[in-house]
């Protein structure tokens, strides 16, 4: 029987987790959201090669995967009962603070900062902050959690969600890319082994024909594209993400991420796959600057 008592659960503080990357692991970050499928590419070149005589460079979005295990504790805060089946990432934000450097040990803290009723369920927002050894704040994610089956508890129903549309014009830029039909084999081990996105009988459980690519590995491909056409392929420009997963991506598909640069520091986007011609990231913004 699914069950939510918002006094225990919201202000509910994760314990701390610690993750400890090296080089290594940000390469593998960067070919799973697609980087280096050209070798010969200077812009990719930096996030998957070490070496690189003009300066390896973490691609910023590695660190929604810091603070990811919070998730996988969400059964375990006093007050709240549910399948685990039911559990959407519905929607996600991305912060950058400062730029992450190519090894370090981060320290990740997390609350359940917001618990919304929408009637059909309940909506969780985990709000994650990682930092350095130093103390110094790298990153903020916030994990929009939509849990079917566990709303009408007579909660706060929350604000309206602020929709990106993109202006009623051609895209001011538009990247394709295939992804691979390992993609979800290979992103999976950035963190997210969440066997959805790897066993057949997972997904067939789950009303898929096969796995499906993690919405944090899309997430990742679409911001590489807005880095490359808008960034200059320099991390330190881009700045904040705010998406929507509404639908699923299979590996091997062909993603098409549209961009429209609406002022100076905020893009527009829309991600879909071509093949099926479905959008996959909508109501989607990056800020972007100095």
């Amino acid at each position: 029987m699914s069950s939510i008592d918002v006094s225990q659960v919201l202000g509910y503080e994760f314990e701390p987790r610690t993750f400890t990357y090296s080089p290594r692991d940000a390469c593998l970050y960067a070919l799973g959201i697609g980087a280096g499928q050209d070798p010969l590419d200077q812009g990719d070149l930096q996030f998957v090669y070490e070496l690189f005589s003009g300066g390896f460079k973490v691609i910023p979005t590695f660190s929604v995967n810091f603070a990811f295990g919070f998730l996988t504790k969400i059964l375990a805060i006093p007050g709240i009962d549910f399948n685990p089946m039911m559990l959407l990432h519905g929607e996600h934000y991305f912060e950058r603070i400062n730029n992450l450097p190519p090894e370090a040990t981060i320290t990740n803290y997390a609350k359940i900062a917001k618990v919304y009723d929408k009637g059909s369920g309940a909506v969780l927002i985990i709000e994650a902050n990682s930092m350095d050894e130093s103390g110094n704040k790298l990153a903020i994610n916030e994990y929009t959690i939509f849990i079917r089956g566990l709303g009408g508890f007579g909660g706060d129903r929350g604000p309206s969600s602020k929709t990106s549309l993109p202006p009623e014009r051609e895209p001011d830029a538009i990247h394709k890319d295939t992804t691979l039909a390992n993609q979800a084999l290979l992103y999976r081990l950035s963190g997210d082994k969440n066997p959805l996105h790897a066993d057949p009988e997972m997904a067939a459980m789950g009303g898929y024909e096969r796995p499906i690519l993690h919405g944090l590995c899309t997430f990742g491909f679409a911001a590489r594209a807005v880095i490359r056409h808008f960034c200059n392929n320099e991390v330190e420009k881009f700045r904040s993400m705010r998406v929507r997963f509404s639908k699923h991506v299979f590996p091997g598909e062909t993603l098409i991420t549209e961009m429209w640069k609406v002022s100076d520091h905020r893009v527009v986007i829309k991600c879909r796959v071509d093949e099926r011609n479905v959008d996959v990231l909508t109501n989607a913004v990056v800020k972007i600057g100095e």
